[in-house]
Parts: structure tokens; sequence; C-alpha cells
């Protein structure tokens, strides 16, 4: 698992990090008299230095926990006063994932969740990660990658997924994922939060899944664009 190996796991930000970082945070907004901001800050890091686990059990993935962070916490702070970088936000969904649990049992999706989790790792830009958000729900965070590319790295993950074996694990088991991409261009103001980017990566999906599921949805010239089977 790409995630998981020394060298990319060691630059994204760990539990301590990220307690030193609420600290420093909270120690600025205090300087400046924000101290609803600061408050804030101290407070979660108190909860991180409480419990400071931000992966996931089951999958080894970043948890919701660790997502939050990323949208509301002391990383967003830091950027409302300055244009934003380009960051693409995928919302990714294992087609009907009912049926699996209901066919092969919740030991065989369990599994299955885990190795959907390793196959979502692979090939992420320096600073991307993978969290599960929630059920058989991840996301893809995807920092200083163009439109373009931010697209070919969703669909090279949706590939991954409906090429991989799945027939080894159990006989006639086939996965596939949908997926909606919310992707922001370099220089956007402080108003187009990465939680209004997941919001739209969350309509996109319900596009994905209505056109009939295994595809990328995505915006493009003001008109959403599907990427449908090429398997």
């Amino acid at each position: 698992m790409v995630a998981e190996d020394g060298g990319a796991l060691r630059r994204r930000p760990q539990p301590p990090d990220l307690l030193r970082l609420h600290e420093a945070i909270a120690g600025l907004f205090a300087t400046q008299g924000d101290w609803r901001r600061a408050y804030q800050h101290l407070r979660s890091a108190l909860d991180i230095a409480r419990d400071g686990s931000l992966r996931d059990a089951l999958t080894s993935s970043y948890n919701r926990r660790y997502l939050d962070e990323r949208l509301y916490g002391p990383f967003a702070d830091r950027q409302t006063a300055r244009p934003r970088p380009a960051l693409g936000i995928a919302l990714i969904d294992l087609d009907r994932f009912k049926r699996v649990n209901d066919t092969y049992g919740h030991l065989v999706g369990d599994r299955v969740l885990r190795r959907v989790a390793d196959l979502l790792q692979e090939e992420l830009p320096p600073d991307g990660f993978c969290a599960r958000y929630g059920g058989e729900e991840f996301v893809l965070w995807l920092p200083d990658v163009d439109a373009g590319h931010a697209v070919r790295i969703v669909d090279a993950a949706r590939l991954r997924v409906a090429r991989h074996p799945w027939s080894e694990l159990q006989p006639g088991l086939h996965v596939t994922i949908s997926a909606g991409l919310a992707h922001q261009s370099p220089g956007a103001d402080a108003t187009t939060s990465p939680e209004r980017q997941l919001r739209s990566a969350d309509s996109l999906l319900y596009a994905a899944k209505r056109a009939g599921r295994n595809k990328v949805a995505y915006h493009d010239a003001q008109s959403t664009q599907l990427i449908t089977h090429s398997e």
C-alpha cells in the first residue's frame, strides 16, 4: 500500500504535528486578541492529546477526523488570508456495496473495503491522501494538481478497482466505484472553501450514479462531464 510506505507517510501530518500546529495557531490568535479562535484550537489540541488516532481502524486510510482537520481545522485557517492553491477533492462510493455484504457476508465486505482503500491510495500526488468518509465512501484529497491531472488520477483509481481480480477473493465477485470530482484552480479566493468543494463532489457523485455507475463525474466549462467504462 503506497500510502503506508515510509517516505510518503512521513511527509503527512501525524498526531504530534497536529498537536503542535494547533497550539502554535492558538498562540497566534491569542496575540491578536482573537480569544474565541484561540480557544477552539486549544480544544482541538486537547482532543488530539487525549486520542491521537487519525487512521481508520478497518482500512488504515485516514479517517473522518483527519479529513475534518483539513476541511475545518488549522490547515483551512492558514489559507484564508491568501489565494488558495489548486485542489481536487473526489468523493468516491463503492457501487452496490450492500449487495456485496448480502451475497458474500460482512467479513468479505470488510476485505473489499480494505483492498479498495489500498487501491485508492496508489499514485496519489505529494501531500495527497485518501480518507474514509464513512461506510463505503472515501475522499481523495489532491493538492497542487491541475484539473486534467486530477481527472486522470481519479479515473485511474476507478480503473484499478474495476480491473482488480476480485474473483480471487470470492468467485463471481466484481467491484466498481463511482466518483464525483470537484476541482478548484489556483488563485481562488478564500470563499471557495474545501467544504464547498466536498459538497460539489457529492452532487457530482450522484450524477455518476444516475448515469449508470462505474463512472467519474466532474465539471468542465460549466457542464458536467462523465468518464464512462473503459475497461
